[in-house]
């Protein structure tokens, strides 16, 4: 009896070892925080999202190091935003013989496009006729993009596909709500003049009735000439009060010397979310504090 039990052992333990690689997490990795939030709400109970860039890092231009390289290579499914925005990651998806979705290229997602600004000095990211990437900042796309994960995920793991279903359509009935909500904090602050030092928010500001008085995109390690400086200041003190806005952690060295002695306020606007907690309601977070820091700076202006 005794050897016979013995025997069973390993028996027992493969069986185990086949159950838990049958229910093995999907590894999600994206590409951005706003992508993870979105990817969180899907897969709610069944697993974390990972996220390729540290906080704070620009999409823009990042230099992968070898093991952000090798988390590449190893996720199941990999999600950014395309190469109007992570312009470093093609190469390196190259090599990758897994899943690589560019969220840009989904059927069913409202695309801007950058239109030529008079009051804005265009960068190389964000030249007239080029797709506008921060496409996560327009519920309906983020719907678009968590019913592509969902079905993703459902494919991977069929066993979980009508919990991928069900959290999809609970993220879709929020974003209804967020929707709506944010219509009704933001109404009161149509036509408030305010200044970006970043063009990375007219999803937010078509859809909740805003627009920008102007933007001041200026590499933070490159001072501008005197000229430039004094057509900036003519621009703020012809606006009135309002605000500017920057993108933490770093403040445009200029900042401070452009709103001097004028009825401006200076403050933080993160179109990454890049401090918010990792859950299935992170992304109505992002949302959120994008209304209450625009709100605050400009209802009190």
């Amino acid at each position: 009896m005794k050897s016979l039990a013995l025997f069973r052992l390993p028996l027992v333990f493969f069986s185990l070892l086949l159950a838990l690689s049958a229910h093995a997490k999907v590894r999600v990795l994206t590409s951005i925080k706003p992508l993870q939030l979105i990817a969180a709400a899907v897969q709610d109970g069944l697993g974390t999202p990972d996220v390729l860039l540290p906080p704070w890092a620009s999409p823009h231009a990042y230099a992968l190091r070898p093991s952000e390289v090798r988390k590449v290579a190893e996720a199941d499914l990999f999600y950014w935003i395309g190469p109007n925005l992570e312009n470093f990651l093609p190469r390196v998806l190259s090599s990758r013989d897994k899943a690589s979705i560019a969220v840009q290229q989904l059927a069913g997602l409202e695309l801007r496009q950058f239109a030529a600004d008079g009051n804005s000095n265009a960068d190389a990211n964000h030249r007239p006729g080029m797709i506008d990437a921060h496409l996560w900042l327009l519920p309906a796309n983020a719907r678009v993009i968590a019913g592509r994960m969902a079905a993703d995920l459902a494919a991977l793991d069929p066993a979980h596909a009508p919990r991928y279903q069900a959290n999809l359509a609970a993220f879709s009935e929020r974003l209804d709500t967020l929707d709506k909500r944010l219509s009704g904090e933001l109404s009161a602050a149509e036509g408030r003049p305010f200044f970006v030092f970043h063009r990375a928010f007219d999803y937010f500001e078509a859809a909740y009735g805003l627009k920008h008085a102007g933007v001041f995109s200026i590499a933070l390690e490159v001072t501008p000439g005197a000229r430039q400086v004094a057509a900036m200041r003519e621009r703020l003190q012809q606006a009135g009060a309002g605000c500017v806005f920057y993108e933490p952690p770093m403040r445009p060295r200029l900042a401070e010397t452009l709103i001097a002695g004028l009825p401006l306020r200076l403050e933080p606007l993160d179109a990454l979310g890049s401090a918010i907690k990792v859950n299935a309601r992170g992304y109505e977070t992002l949302m959120e504090n994008l209304s209450r820091d625009l709100t605050g700076c400009l209802l009190r202006s």
